[in-house]
């Protein structure tokens, strides 16, 4: 369909999904971000089951501070938007703009992490260590395997970018920048249930 093709550069306006390999990727992603959301919905669960269970520890209303957290999360969601310009430049098929797109989301990322690691070193020099209660033992295990992943999508977006730098945007290596964006969504929509769930609802006292 001459409609859905960029003659002009020679590649589909869809590169991620031209090739079968690509549809593959898209579809093996999709049964993995399935998988994702359950080992989520365990460790949301199991937060909520035990989040009243400060013994001697502090509450999170003792604990959590909101304008730290509310920072964090604007520099997650504008990373989300980042990410989301990069792909419609891939789509055009402007590699430049495309990785100045991506490196910002990559920065974006690094200074959440950053806010992250530095929100818990506060935590812990204020005595709420993991295993002060079973509430700061749920908490950082929910919000620790948020930030892993954080850090595992930095890493393959870093990896990515080094790797096919000098590549410009190809059938090939479209679906895997598509897919790490993906990912980097599906953080982003997460980090979105805990600031609710365990912050927001945490200072509330509900």
């Amino acid at each position: 369909m001459a409609g859905h093709v960029d003659t002009s550069k020679g590649l589909p306006s869809h590169p991620e999904r031209a090739t079968l390999e690509g549809k593959n990727k898209f579809l093996g992603f999709w049964f993995f971000l399935g998988g994702e959301t359950i080992l989520f919905a365990t460790f949301f669960g199991t937060y909520l089951g035990l989040r009243n269970g400060i013994a001697d520890g502090p509450s999170s209303q003792e604990m959590f501070h909101l304008p730290l957290v509310f920072i964090m999360t604007m520099l997650l969601l504008t990373s989300s938007l980042t990410s989301v310009l990069a792909m419609f430049a891939m789509k055009k098929n402007n590699f430049r703009a495309f990785k100045v797109w991506m490196w910002i989301t990559v920065l974006l990322g690094l200074s959440f992490l950053g806010f992250e690691i530095y929100e818990f070193y506060e935590y812990v020099h204020q005595g709420f260590g993991f295993t002060t209660s079973a509430f700061s033992s749920s908490f950082y295990s929910l919000v620790g395997l948020h930030g892993a992943h954080v850090a595992f999508g930095l890493s393959w977006i870093i990896v990515l970018l080094i790797r096919y730098n000098k590549s410009g945007i190809t059938l090939t290596n479209a679906p895997k920048f598509y897919v790490a964006g993906l990912y980097w969504h599906f953080i982003d929509v997460v980090w979105v249930f805990i600031f609710t769930v365990v912050y927001l609802m945490g200072v509330g006292g509900h």
